[in-house]
């Protein structure tokens, strides 16, 4: 009765196998390794462009204010967070329906670091079966310097990634005069670990068990997505020999698979999509004088002799939606008025009768300014009978900034009660610059 718990206990976990991804090389490992330079050129070039004479990316949560080059976005802006979410969220869609997990496999952050630390690591410790020989030996000079080189080698790159990070937050030029606090150290040391700890230890796990997309794809995916296949009528059986197929057998799809999966199992959800496999089958066909594209980017209609259909219902759904966002929201952003205006009513200040019999309310307006240029801003009020602004009427407002101001509004008496205004803000010397906000006007 024990031993029959304890395997029921055992069973229910899976003991991972440590993966030693081969190297290959080939058409697809090219632009993977393309890929990986853009998207870290980008990432580490970013917080070091300027622009006006400021960080050109930076999301200044401190003092509330996002800058992506000639845009200033404030926290009211929050829109358009929420529209590049869903274009997103919707681009991810509509390439998954149509080519499967090609993200995964060539961009996203997890594999693009993943296959760094790799290659830091055959540099240091060799390709996999010198690896696999270094983890058996006992520990010794020669394995303990070899690991002591690698993790320090990883350290230093996951270390300047948190760095990197926090420099789109807080200025990179800061960091690196070390004017920061211990909130930005903080963060710097676990945006560093968190990659340490995903590309250099979990790498597969996380692919695996940690990411939702895995689990969800399949919901996405039809006979007509195009994935990773295996020839099984061109492959099988397999081995050498004259009656054999053209697999050989010699299992280096399975040997440079940075998951380790057997693709010739068929499609499977910890398949990343990133062609590995296909490079080192071309390269084995090529030395055994058999026809390449064994293992290869296709379809399961192609794959049953049926056609393809690229323009389906769902990818039409998607590409419409997509498109519709996408235009709203450039046009949004091209019709921007680059001015803010809020309207606060002084509840310290009750409605009060001043000099000459009118009622007196008093407000504050923050205007802000999300131009890169100083600009002075006309105030005025309209909605009841004689209504007037008391007080200066003409306030600057430096670039890229706010300012508070108090307003007092006069007016006629009139019946008791709130009666709505509209105030308008409207920038000098430039045309088309101007916002107008409702408000109310309380008579006691």
């Amino acid at each position: 009765m024990k031993n029959d718990l304890n395997l029921s206990e055992l069973s229910l976990y899976e003991v991972r196998k440590k993966v030693y991804p081969r190297a290959v090389h080939g058409w697809f490992a090219a632009w993977r390794w393309t890929l990986v330079w853009l998207t870290q050129l980008a990432f580490y070039g970013g917080p070091w462009l300027v622009w006006n004479e400021r960080q050109a990316v930076l999301f200044d949560i401190a003092h509330r204010k996002f800058y992506i080059f000639g845009l200033v976005f404030w926290p009211q802006d929050i829109i358009y967070l929420t529209v590049l979410l869903i274009l997103a969220a919707l681009s991810l869609f509509l390439f998954t329906a149509v080519a499967g997990r090609l993200w995964c496999g060539y961009a996203c952050p997890q594999t693009v670091y993943t296959e760094i630390f790799m290659w830091i690591e055959r540099m240091i410790e060799g390709d996999r079966n010198a690896r696999i020989k270094l983890d058996k030996e006992k520990t010794g000079g020669k394995k303990i310097g070899l690991k002591t080189a690698k993790h320090a080698v990883w350290i230093a790159l996951s270390l300047w990634t948190g760095f990197t990070f926090v420099g789109y937050f807080t200025p990179i030029r800061e960091l690196l005069s070390f004017q920061f606090g211990p909130w930005e150290a903080f963060w710097v040391l676990f945006y560093g670990f968190a990659t340490y700890g995903n590309a250099g230890w979990m790498r597969e796990q996380v692919c695996k068990y940690m990411c939702p997309y895995a689990r969800f794809q399949s919901a996405m995916f039809d006979k007509d997505t195009l994935i990773i296949t295996y020839d099984q009528k061109r492959g099988e059986p397999r081995g050498k020999g004259e009656a054999k197929g053209d697999c050989v057998d010699c299992g280096i799809c399975v040997q440079v698979c940075p998951t380790g999966i057997d693709i010739r199992d068929g499609l499977q959800y910890e398949c990343i999509g990133c062609a590995a496999c296909i490079d080192g089958c071309n390269q084995v066909m090529q030395k055994v004088g058999r026809p390449q594209q064994l293992i290869r980017y296709s379809t399961t209609h192609a794959m049953e002799g049926r056609p393809t259909r690229v323009l389906r219902p769902r990818v039409l759904v998607y590409g419409f939606i997509l498109f519709l966002i996408a235009v709203a929201a450039a046009a949004s952003l091209y019709l921007r008025v680059p001015l803010k205006v809020d309207v606060i009513r002084d509840r310290a200040a009750i409605a009060r009768e001043v000099e000459g019999g009118l009622i007196e309310n008093v407000y504050r307006l923050q205007i802000m300014n999300t131009t890169e240029e100083a600009r002075a801003f006309e105030i005025s009020v309209s909605g009841l009978p004689g209504i007037q602004l008391w007080g200066e009427p003409t306030v600057g407002v430096p670039a890229a900034a706010s300012r508070m101001v108090p307003v007092k509004v006069r007016a006629e008496p009139a019946q008791v009660g709130t009666h709505p205004i509209e105030f308008r803000v409207r920038a000098l010397g430039v045309e088309g610059v101007s916002v107008t906000e409702d408000s109310v006007f309380i008579v006691r």
